[in-house]
């Protein structure tokens, strides 16, 4: 940090700091920094801020003035994590920007900036973007009730299920954990509340798995997620069989971006505040919110064949959160259709598989043959048409341990 050479004495507490690249760039935003503010503001790097956040003296910081160019496009989800958290630190964000693409712009301020301002900076627009985010937000008339904050106490384990390709298994894999957690009590003991969410708008499936409806009240939930409160969350819901609650797909083919990263998290806090585990199933295609549901979760199963297209798409996606400096370490990757035991050609290639994309394959399904498709004819699970089913053994199996584990936010690695 270096607040002592643009002019912070020490004196008196920041409010504010730039952030930006280089120490010697946007002159024109600290002469006006320095106009407005004095010597009540510091100066950051990007990798700085996200340590400084953390820090004592960032208690007093009222807002953030980011500024950036063409050149810091390549380095977009840095920019993204540091007013992420500013945001969780209720710190405000000013987004000052110079060649920057539409796109990278509309992007960032969909994650959280509150204003935007052009470079070179307009003259008195600076100052005025201060005085809006400092102004209070306005209180709601009396006739207007408040959104409801979840009700639930619970604080559920989040478990992604995503295809890498597509008839990986993806939803048969979701369906069947589900329903296998709620199997995974002794007797006598209250079976564990569980979720599914499918947050795949266009062609999820997880409805169709379990002969479900889909209704109106999906749209209406997703397209307005900030009045979402308790009642109305329970009412999009579906039960099915008395044993897990379903958030089926839209009864329409919906944009992907149609719901953004706050509305993914208040629908994800919702379900977690109601329910002891939530099983989300995510579209093959990555999306503005992955990230936030990559976050969120404790294991994000990446399911995949022993072919080449599950191959190319593991390291594409493998690359991508890194370069994104994304916790891929969540990543659990499964191998369904995989060889049996005396397929020994089958056991090598899988061998091989995982020492090129430098992967551990930590979970090998077997192939669950006619028995998965006419499960899913049914509308049923595989525990309750094909009890014996290999496939569903070793789901069995996984949800007996997630469940002994007794996953919460410290212990999921190790689940």
């Amino acid at each position: 940090m270096t607040t002592e050479e643009t002019g912070h004495s020490g004196e008196e507490p920041i409010v504010a700091c730039t952030i930006r690249r280089e120490p010697d760039g946007f002159e024109l935003l600290i002469e006006d920094m320095e106009a407005v503010l004095g010597d009540t503001w510091g100066d950051l790097g990007f990798a700085e801020a996200l340590m400084f956040f953390n820090q004592p003296e960032a208690q007093t910081l009222e807002f953030i003035a980011i500024a950036m160019d063409h050149e810091d496009e390549d380095n977009i989800g840095m920019v993204g994590e540091v007013i992420r958290q500013a945001r969780d630190n209720a710190i405000k964000v000013i987004l000052i920007a110079e060649d920057v693409s539409p796109s990278a712009l509309h992007q960032l301020l969909r994650q959280g900036a509150d204003e935007f301002v052009p470079y070179p900076l307009p003259e008195g627009e600076l100052a005025a973007a201060i005085e809006r985010i400092q102004e209070p937000e306005p209180e709601l008339p009396a006739e207007m009730p408040r959104p409801k904050a979840a009700a639930g106490t619970k604080e559920g384990a989040v478990f992604v299920t995503h295809g890498l390709a597509g008839g990986v298994g993806a939803t048969t894999f979701a369906v069947n954990l589900a329903w296998e957690l709620t199997q995974s009590v002794k007797k006598g003991e209250e079976p564990p509340k569980v979720c599914i969410l499918d947050l795949d708008l266009q062609f999820g499936a997880v409805g169709t798995y379990l002969d479900l409806p889909r209704r109106e009240a999906i749209y209406e939930l997703l397209s307005d997620t900030e009045s979402m409160d308790d009642e109305a969350f329970k009412q999009a819901l579906l039960d099915f069989e008395s044993k897990f609650h379903v958030l089926t797909s839209p009864t329409e083919m919906l944009p992907l971006d149609l719901i953004t990263s706050d509305d993914v998290s208040r629908l994800i806090d919702m379900a977690r505040s109601h329910f002891d585990f939530v099983i989300i199933d995510m579209p093959s295609t990555l999306v503005q919110w992955s990230e936030t549901v990559l976050n969120a979760a404790h294991v994000y199963f990446a399911l995949m064949e022993l072919d080449m297209r599950s191959a190319q798409n593991a390291q594409r996606l493998k690359r991508a959160l890194q370069a994104e400096d994304l916790p891929v370490e969540k990543l659990r990757y499964v191998l369904n259709r995989a060889p049996k035991s005396l397929d020994l050609h089958g056991k090598g290639r899988v061998k091989r598989l995982a020492e090129s994309l430098d992967i551990s394959i930590e979970l090998q399904l077997p192939d669950g043959g006619r028995q998965v498709l006419q499960s899913c004819d049914h509308g049923q699970p595989l525990a309750m048409t094909s009890a014996k089913n290999p496939m569903r053994k070793e789901i069995q199996k996984l949800a007996r341990s997630l469940f002994e584990v007794g996953v919460s936010d410290t212990d999921a690695e190790a689940a």
